[in-house]
């Protein structure tokens, strides 16, 4: 097939700052993977998809549709984690026209052959399982397209889909164009779309710029039996230029022509369900509201969980008056039809930018003796909301609690919030003088002075207007970034345990008078601050004390909750104290305990283990880097690390091999280009 002057393909199958913004052991793993291999499966016992980890393949994002992000391998484990060693690395920075310092990909592993996507053009590349070595590589130049892009770079993944003797690769462009390969040399399938491409900036029932248009998406598609679901992505919402923008308007295609299926409105019109939450007309404008992050899916249910952002904008909604569904709702649709069976609202009209920001997770918990099938959806509010998967309603009970009304001009404000009651949160939330740093006197009194002319309270406090002589800004704990984030959690099937890292930092989040718009319509903005921050947004002097965090530690942990019984069975700092609160001069002859680090950090679940790498760069006995740690399930106690020359940006997966068990993960950094390191044990001696 003949290549276009704006394509590329290579065969080599033959061979944060104080931001204001708007807004033997063999025979073990041989054992373990005949033991998972007699387990049931849903659909046909050749699928990969079907198979799931179960064989020690990765065929889907999160592993399996359940989003678990489990796999039962066991050659790894307590007694040899630390000493895995390097079994190849692919560097990705020539894969574009410049080096790319976020690697987010997660790859997938099928028949002895890695899919992901990676570079700043986000091309699909194909390696050797076992060797790493480039099999093919394919990208499109986009040109003014992709220069436009909202979401660019690496993206975080891609699809396989098999049937009928052909199998395909999957994935979306940073220029919203989702394109169809074969999976042995990369070439485009010639009759899926238009040349193996489908424009998703086409049949989404508005009209959008092929070029300008405010929509892409960096997540991966997911492929159920012959559907493709597709999601939508936003520039970021903090500072929207108007209240008008493009819908994110979730569909779903056809695997083998590329051909729409259905579409599901997130912003319903008249006469749809939900559209009375949309008062003042305002769903005809209102933009955003899409599900940029993944999804999950019950095949054997026939429904696909859409877990939906914010509405335009991210603080500030006088605009929007109403609860405004389908925001901030998980909603579980047929994955024939996009028909809406079930959803339920996190967050009523959101001002906190409180979007559903990771893949729900499917499990079947054991309550009281008997088997509830949940679906369980972490969010940034540091909770874990868990329902009944058929039906959405909640396992535990969710309580509409009062909460407290804001003063900003034009506003509207919901009297209530949905409040979880168990699990307990996996994060703090709120700020209090309580949550302050608190090494010495000194410095506790330093930050409650830095506070007072800031406004403190509980989980959802309204953002302000903001006034320098106070309240300059609202605290918020978590973040704006979230306990959780893209990378959301782990299951164990085997326990119920729910794992997931999050981080533990303020921000600041306040309004202030903005311009009148294309709609001549006086609007305020929202700004925040993230110390994680390094985007290059406008920065004000940092939220710290001295240099370090205004929180006290734990700055970043992983938690784990027992969804059997709806309790917190273990938490732990995650990743070692960073050099710059470790040497701090104001610190001097104290004993600092670990005080873990901040990141976006994917976990990984095995039979044994619960892995995850750390989030920043550190002085290392192997020199500036960080490790990648491992802890032991049932107790989080660590039992291992291993060296990585950069932070982890994409999450943790596994994967077997000729009865060898690998561990890959993305790493970057400021400087740091990105690559995937494949990680196994040093082979052995055959036994006679």
């Amino acid at each position: 097939m003949q290549m276009s002057a704006m394509e590329t393909r290579r065969d080599i199958s033959g061979g944060r700052a104080w931001t204001w913004r708007a807004a033997a052991v063999r025979w073990g793993l041989r054992a373990a993977l005949v033991t998972a291999a007699a387990l049931p499966l849903a659909g046909q016992a050749g699928d990969p998809i079907a198979r799931g980890t179960l064989d020690g393949q990765w065929p889907t994002y999160g592993g399996d549709l359940a989003s678990r992000r489990y796999s039962p391998l066991a050659e790894v484990d307590a007694s040899n984690f630390n000493r895995l060693e390097i079994a190849w690395r692919f560097r990705t920075e020539n894969l574009g026209p410049t080096p790319e310092f976020a690697f987010q990909a997660t790859p997938l592993m099928v028949d002895g052959t890695l899919y992901l996507t990676a570079g700043s053009r986000r091309a699909a590349v194909a390696l050797d399982a076992a060797t790493g070595e480039m099999k093919w590589m394919h990208r499109l130049d986009e040109g003014p397209r992709g220069q436009a892009a909202p979401r660019r770079l690496s993206g975080r993944g891609l699809a396989y889909w098999a049937g009928g003797g052909e199998s395909r690769i999957l994935y979306v462009t940073p220029g919203y164009q989702l394109v169809a390969l074969d999976t042995a040399t990369g070439h485009r399938i010639p009759t899926f779309g238009a040349g193996g491409i489908v424009d998703l900036k086409r049949e989404m029932d508005q009209d959008i710029d092929p070029i300008t248009g405010d929509i892409g998406l960096h997540s991966a598609p997911i492929v159920v039996g012959n559907t493709i679901i597709i999601g939508a992505a936003h520039a970021e919402g903090g500072t929207p230029p108007s209240k008008t923008n493009i819908k994110g308007y979730v569909r779903g295609y056809d695997v083998r022509t590329g051909r729409r299926l259905w579409i599901f409105k997130t912003v319903p019109g008249p006469g749809e369900f939900g559209h009375e939450t949309w008062e003042d007309g305002s769903w005809e404008y209102t933009g955003n509201t899409g599900v940029w992050v993944q999804m999950t899916v019950d095949e054997e249910l026939g429904l696909v969980y859409l877990p939906v952002e914010v509405p335009t904008g991210d603080y500030y909604g006088g605009h929007r008056p109403g609860n405004n569904l389908f925001s901030e709702s998980l909603v579980a649709v047929d994955i024939h039809t996009g028909e809406r069976r079930w959803h339920y609202q996190l967050v009523h009209h959101g001002i906190w930018d409180h979007d559903i920001p990771c893949a729900p997770i499917l499990a079947d918990l054991r309550i009281d003796g008997r088997v509830v099938k949940a679906v369980a959806q972490a969010t940034k509010q540091g909770w874990v909301y868990v329902f009944d998967r058929a039906t959405g309603e909640p396992v535990w009970p969710i309580e509409e609690r009062p909460v407290e009304r804001g003063d900003v001009p034009g506003e509207w404000y919901s009297p209530t919030q949905p409040f979880v009651t168990k699990p307990p949160a996996f994060d703090r939330q709120g700020v209090s003088i309580d949550d302050l740093i608190d090494f010495t006197p000194a410095l506790r009194a330093e930050a409650v002075a830095l506070v007072e002319r800031f406004k403190l309270g509980p989980l959802f406090t309204p953002p302000v207007v903001s006034q320098w002589e106070g309240p300059r800004a609202t605290l918020m704990l978590p973040n704006i970034t979230g306990g959780a984030n893209w990378q959301g959690g782990s299951l164990d099937p085997e326990t119920n345990y729910f794992y997931i890292f999050s981080n533990t930092n303020i921000s600041a989040v306040a309004l202030v008078p903005g311009e009148r718009t294309k709609s001549d319509m006086r609007h305020v903005r929202g700004f925040a601050g993230d110390p994680a921050d390094t985007s290059g947004r406008p920065s004000f002097p940092q939220l710290n004390v001295q240099g370090l965090p205004l929180v006290k530690p734990p700055y970043g942990r992983i938690t784990a909750l027992d969804l059997n019984a709806g309790t917190l069975a273990w938490q732990i700092a995650h990743g070692e104290t960073p050099d710059a609160v470790r040497n701090h001069p104001a610190l001097k002859g104290l004993t600092i305990p670990r005080t873990g680090r901040q990141g976006r950090i994917g976990v990984l679940t095995t039979k044994t283990l619960v892995i995850a790498g750390e989030g920043g760069m550190n002085e290392t006995p192997q020199g500036r880097g960080a490790m990648l740690r491992a802890y032991e399930k049932a107790t989080g106690v660590e039992v291992g690390a291993v060296y990585m020359p950069a932070p982890q940006t994409g999450s943790p997966m596994t994967y077997a091999l000729d009865g060898r068990q690998y561990i890959t993960v993305s790493v970057s950094g400021p400087g740091v280009p990105g690559e995937l390191i494949a990680y196994r044990l040093a082979a052995t001696k055959a036994e006679p």
